[in-house]
């Protein structure tokens, strides 16, 4: 089969797509015909050797993926071949990722994917929707009536929040940087689309809240904007640090007058017991209509060193999905 593999860490161009041998579905394992791969700004931290978890070498990227069940292993139960699912990670590992035109999965990671949902679509559930649902309701504890701002809404993991926090009845003021973006967060449902880039968005925002700021806010650049947070969250506000590229200098006396709370979030820190809630969440998203994943690039899977590069790139519009 056709598989993207990297021998050492490095820039996007370590990514080679090569035949590696088809993997089989041991006792206890389904395999996945893989259609459509999602990417993640992790699995650039994970190329380039700088996350927390290193796999070893040679290995296949990715996490996120659906496609088809084509074959089950013995003692399998409630998972049949011909299942549409997608899926949250491989029985392989880092070694072998999702990056390929079959995936190895144990049951507990392949998900009921309804009709409706294309694998395109299906390949951005896992990463950004289960981030999003931890960060909202696993740290953040969001309520009906709160006040969210999601600082980078037109990502895969700002949809995401976007669509969840709306069908959970929060106030969503979401950001982007460009037109485009600003388009794709409205049409998300938020109340109110802020572009990030004009120096006045801070009182943008302010103004918005009626000049508390938000309950919440989900950070996706947190070296870039964290101070900042604490400069405009509400009193007893809470923050999540989801994503970051490098240090940055706070004034911790701000979280101290405004008695607020940051959290981080790894996704692969998460417990057990959420995941598991919140792809219950995911799945009833899905077929109620309140989640519609969104795909903003497609490519061939021959091209993923072009979506390493894309995805780390400012003007996210929905999620980057590779092609096997």
């Amino acid at each position: 089969m056709k598989a993207i593999r990297a021998h050492q860490f490095g820039g996007p161009d370590v990514l080679k797509l090569e035949e590696v041998p088809d993997p089989t579905a041991g006792a206890g394992q389904v395999r996945v015909r893989v259609h459509a791969v999602g990417v993640n700004p992790y699995d650039t931290y994970m190329r380039a050797g700088g996350y927390a978890i290193a796999p070893a070498l040679p290995y296949i990227p990715g996490a996120d993926a659906a496609g088809v069940v084509d074959q089950v292993g013995e003692g399998v139960t409630g998972v049949h071949a011909g299942d549409r699912v997608y899926i949250s990670g491989t029985a392989q590992g880092k070694a072998h990722g999702a990056y390929a035109a079959y995936a190895v999965c144990e049951p507990a990671q392949v998900h009921r994917l309804p009709a409706r949902i294309s694998f395109a679509q299906g390949a951005g559930l896992f990463v950004p929707y289960v981030t999003a649902w931890r960060a909202l309701f696993g740290r953040a504890n969001a309520r009906a009536g709160d006040t969210l701002l999601v600082h980078g809404a037109s990502g895969g993991v700002g949809v995401a929040a976007t669509q969840l926090a709306r069908a959970a009845g929060l106030t969503v003021i979401g950001t982007a940087g460009t037109d485009e973006g600003l388009a794709v967060v409205r049409a998300q449902g938020a109340h109110h689309a802020v572009n990030h880039r004009l120096p006045s968005h801070l009182d943008e925002i302010t103004a918005l809240c009626g000049g508390r700021g938000p309950d919440l806010i989900l950070e996706m650049l947190a070296n870039v904007n964290l101070d900042h947070d604490f400069t405009i969250v509400a009193p007893g506000g809470r923050i999540v640090v989801i994503g970051n590229r490098g240090r940055v200098e706070i004034d911790p006396r701000k979280i101290m007058t405004k008695d607020a709370a940051v959290y981080g979030l790894a996704l692969w820190g998460i417990p057990a017991d959420d995941v598991r809630r919140a792809h219950q969440a995911i799945i009833a998203g899905l077929e109620s209509g309140a989640l519609n994943p969104v795909v903003g690039t497609e490519l061939p899977l021959a091209d993923a060193a072009r979506a390493h590069a894309l995805v780390m790139a400012p003007g996210a519009r929905g999620k980057i999905v590779l092609i096997p």
